[in-house]
């Protein structure tokens, strides 16, 4: 694959292959959009025809007289090979495959495209699809798609792995009048994915913010990296669907259990700096906003309304998305009172009632988007007959310009009026039925605000025992265990994570020796790789008096092995006793598409009842593994509540940041999960552990 994708946005010539004049074929309908669209040369490829649509159209793709920079295929799937390594031979470095019947036919149609990958990868082509809807480049004034109409010129490129969902978005971004930079259909993605035209936006200056509808990720790091380097420049936003678990794959831990595919893409997000949209409407909501508005400087939002009711489900907007209700200046709220009439409310949300004519909401807008303390500003308006939108749009305009803050405004009538809807679009201010809606809209503004303030890091990297912690996975696999338990800690303490001091015994003899230095009482665990739930089958003794332990682990063992006579038993761990503190939960999870992932949440009991946890993509840099300790709803109980002392927490983080360079330095590491760590104010220490291997290296 080449590097740039020039040839394939920008291409000076195009040839149409398979491109037919008989109506409802889509090779009629592809041939016609190019055609119509493109002021280059363009060739049709069909032996049927001398030519189509007064272009020339030649039997075979090397009879055209000249280079050509795109070719865009539409034949059938076993002939595609062929055309293809034929495009390669003549040096056609950018190719479209619209034709289906590929790897989602099939395991024959799998085989094709794996052709396709092969003769692409040989050629350096940069191929779309295969069953794709192909592509729209309004720059380059090129329609390169069967669907029934082209794009507006806009700023918003768009990409999608779905050819339906594409066309349907054409269809309403025509109604809603909303244009893009480039519309990309991804199809199969045998070649070229997201990551690749992330990456060619990222230079396009015409292209602001690329929106895009995902099923899945190929490669989940290298998108990591890719929409981590773009937003530092450019917003993403992103709709995911399917949030079922990543595979029918058996978990052995509460962090594979809660580990899924959407958990991974969700962290995978949040570290790149992707806006996640909840639906259609929030992704070009935010879409629209991000291209035509600037970034607000913080979160504070000033509402203006001429009725009470919009107003207050606008307030409850603005603090379900977490942004603030503006507290006005000394100054403004003086001025406010001086203009509007004593039955208005003057205190945010601004309710001008609704007699309110133009130059009264003029007043309010205006004293409101200049307020020092207002970032961005929600005009509402229910319909009256003294007001029209088209007013409202243009006193929105005058605003914005002015103060060049964000605006959104929520008109609730069913028809603006196309004055007021070209007033507004305008100045690039959307306008919802729905209060709500449209301080979410601006909610995007502030994510992205976030975004680019958010300090960014790379991973770093401990010195650690890299030679123990193999021989601890070496000992599992000379031993045939897939899955080990506190026999295995020496793994945490190779990395440099501190582990509760004891030793394995396996005689009341050795017992004794392990008692010496562990205090007055101490802890007894049953040691067995079969034994996920020590305490819920008596596997577990706390507090047991230092001069009956040897009793006490002897009596352990014999009824264990008498409860459960195949179960293989190693030992008993005898434990220091530790204080109470703060249980944690720290773990690993080994995603298909995204690879180690590291979860933190409060520990003990308190992961099955709470589920209180978050998932980030190892490796973390210290930013990333400070974050994921904060996200979680329990962080004010680590910073102490009601006069309990806080924990270590930059312990704490670091013991994250190890736990995620053993996870991306062993990939036989499945799942790891120490629960509970044990965290005091000066120290942080792993009581128990439990780890699933692949065996392999």
């Amino acid at each position: 694959m080449a590097d740039e994708l020039e040839g394939l946005l920008f291409p000076g010539s195009v040839a149409v292959v398979g491109a037919s004049s008989a109506p409802g074929k889509i090779g009629h309908a592809l041939f016609s959009n190019v055609a119509q669209s493109f002021s280059g040369p363009v060739f049709a490829v069909n032996p049927g025809y001398r030519e189509l649509r007064g272009r020339p159209c030649v039997p075979e793709i090397s009879d055209i007289p000249e280079p050509v920079d795109l070719a865009v295929i539409v034949i059938p799937a076993a002939m595609v090979p062929g055309v293809l390594e034929e495009c390669g031979q003549l040096g056609i470095k950018n190719a479209i495959v619209i034709s289906g019947g590929f790897k989602e036919a099939g395991c024959e149609g799998a085989q094709l495209e794996a052709k396709l990958v092969e003769i692409a990868g040989r050629h350096s082509i940069n191929l779309l699809g295969p069953n794709c809807l192909g592509l729209i480049s309004t720059q380059a004034g090129l329609n390169a798609t069967f669907a029934p109409g082209g794009a507006r010129p806009g700023e918003i490129a768009f990409l999608s792995q779905s050819g339906a969902f594409c066309t349907a978005v054409l269809d309403w971004a025509w109604k809603a009048q909303l244009g893009f930079s480039h519309f990309i259909s991804l199809g199969n993605k045998a070649v070229l994915s997201e990551e690749d035209f992330l990456e060619a936006f990222v230079h396009d200056p015409r292209t602001k913010v690329v929106a895009a509808y995902l099923e899945g990720v190929k490669d989940g790091q290298r998108f990591l990296r890719t929409a981590r380097e773009v937003t530092a420049f450019k917003p993403v936003v992103v709709i995911k669907s399917g949030r079922a678990e990543a595979g029918a794959r058996a978990v052995s831990s509460h962090t594979g259990s809660l580990a899924g595919s959407d958990r991974a893409y969700e962290a995978a997000f949040r570290q790149a700096g992707v806006i996640r949209a909840r639906n259609v409407e929030e992704l070009f909501d935010f879409a629209y906003m991000l291209a035509r508005q600037a970034v607000p400087k913080g979160k504070r939002v000033g509402i203006v309304t001429n009725a009470g009711g919009p107003g207050v489900m606008a307030t409850d907007a603005v603090e379900m998305e977490g942004l603030e209700v503006a507290r006005f200046t000394e100054n403004t709220a003086r001025a406010l009172a001086e203009g509007m009439p004593p039955a208005a409310s003057i205190y945010n949300p601004v309710d001008i009632l609704g007699d309110a004519r133009a130059g009264r909401y003029r007043e309010a807008v205006r004293l409101v988007t200049a307020d020092p303390n207002v970032d961005m500003v929600v005009a509402l308006s229910a319909p009256v007959a003294i007001l029209t939108y088209a007013e409202l749009a243009a006193i929105l305009a005058e605003a914005r310009r002015e103060h060049e803050k964000p605006v959104a405004c929520s008109f609730m009538v069913g028809e603006l009026g196309e004055e007021a809807e070209s007033i507004l679009r305008e100045a690039g201010i959307p306008s919802a039925f729905d209060p709500a809606r449209a301080v979410r809209a601006v909610s995007g503004l502030v994510r992205y605000a976030d975004i680019r303030r958010a300090p960014r890091q790379e991973p770093g990297e401990y010195p650690v025992d890299r030679e123990r912690a193999a021989a601890v996975l070496a000992e599992a696999k000379r031993r045939d265990r897939v899955r080990l338990g506190v026999e295995a800690m020496g793994l945490l303490e190779a990395y440099g994570i501190a582990t509760a001091r004891g030793a394995l015994a396996r005689s009341p003899e050795e017992v004794e020796r392990a008692l010496l230095d562990l205090g007055e009482s101490v802890v007894l665990k049953l040691v067995s790789p079969d034994m996920s739930h020590k305490s819920d089958v008596g596997g577990v003794r706390v507090g047991v008096p230092a001069d009956k332990a040897a009793e006490e682990a002897w009596h352990m063992l014999n009824m264990a092995q008498a409860r459960f006579p195949e179960m293989p038993i190693d030992g008993i761990l005898v434990q220091e006793h530790l204080s109470p503190g703060v249980e944690v939960i720290v773990g690993m999870v080994r995603d298909p598409t995204f690879g180690p992932l590291v979860m933190f949440g409060l520990g003990g009991v308190h992961v099955e009842v709470m589920g209180d946890v978050a998932f980030a993509v190892a490796p973390l840099s210290r930013v990333e593994a400070e974050r994921l300790v904060r996200s979680i709803r329990a962080y004010p109980v680590l910073r102490g509540v009601r006069g309990q002392p806080g924990i270590d927490v930059d312990g704490l983080v670091e013991v994250l940041e190890r736990l995620s360079q053993a996870a991306v330095e062993f990939p036989e590491l499945l799942e790891l999960e120490a629960n509970p760590i044990m965290c005091y104010p000066h120290r942080v220490l792993a009581v128990d552990l439990r780890l699933t291997v692949s065996g392999e290296g």
